[in-house]
């Protein structure tokens, strides 16, 4: 497996398949709303990591995955017909738990269109645990990250205001990569917490992508992490002002 993913032609023939399943779900049946691709404009092609808060287990990937798609074919804030398919951009991989990309086959599927798999230290099969960090989770994502551009969901989980995971802020501090900050909302009431199945047609769905941000990476960890909690709008500070009243309930 590890060896197919490293060929784009098959990542390419995965993606376009699961793209065209996928695209209807996003686009037709719930109304989706981007923002911000203006910034995505002159990224470098490797290096970038992007950051966001999640909601799903696969509906978030999978429309970010259709966005920048379409963004390679330059379409500004909006997909589209889906004709970017018969050419995907397969240039990013989503970091995801190991655990869940094991599930089914149809998850498998979706690691060999470009997901990292990590061990989580806090939790296991629905139990939690504690345990050291595995060093090949993250020579994998510095790996990835010397070659494209990499997605990564802060917090490791769906439930919302969930505190952030030290992991991205070493990440940041040992690469040093262009930081974009994504706030996504509406795919928890379109989909079931796996993102495969539909609870409610016709939802709003919105993808925000934000200006890269300006790290000083000779701050600490726990700064860093602060800074990226607050740009993906799911720190302590948001949760008290109460700007996401509308997010899924914990």
């Amino acid at each position: 497996m590890k060896k197919l993913k490293q060929f784009k032609l098959v990542r390419k023939l995965v993606f376009a398949v699961v793209g065209a399943f996928t695209y209807p779900g996003i686009a037709i049946v719930n109304r989706l709303k981007i923002s911000g691709t203006e910034h995505l404009k002159g990224l470098p092609k490797k290096n970038v990591l992007f950051v966001s808060n999640h909601q799903t287990y696969f509906a978030d990937v999978i429309a970010f995955s259709h966005i920048m798609c379409a963004f390679k074919w330059k379409k500004k804030n909006r997909l589209g017909l889906p004709f970017y398919l018969l050419n995907p951009f397969v240039d990013v991989n989503f970091v995801a738990a190991e655990e869940t990309m094991k599930d089914n086959l149809l998850t498998r599927l979706f690691t060999l269109a470009g997901a990292i798999t990590i061990k989580r230290t806090w939790r296991s099969k629905g139990i939690d645990i504690k345990r050291d960090v595995d060093p090949k989770d993250f020579e994998n994502i510095y790996a990835a990250l010397k070659k494209r551009w990499v997605l990564t969901f802060p917090q490791g989980t769906t439930k919302p205001f969930a505190p952030g995971r030290k992991g991205t802020a070493y990440i940041i501090k040992e690469m040093k990569p262009v930081v974009v900050p994504i706030v996504i909302n509406g795919f928890w009431r379109a989909f079931n917490r796996k993102g495969l199945m539909f609870k409610k047609k016709g939802t709003n769905l919105s993808v925000q992508f934000k200006q890269p941000l300006d790290i000083d990476y000779s701050k600490t960890v726990d700064e860093i992490l602060e800074l990226i909690m607050n740009a993906i709008e799911q720190s302590a500070d948001f949760k008290m002002k109460g700007r996401h009243h509308h997010l899924q309930p914990s």
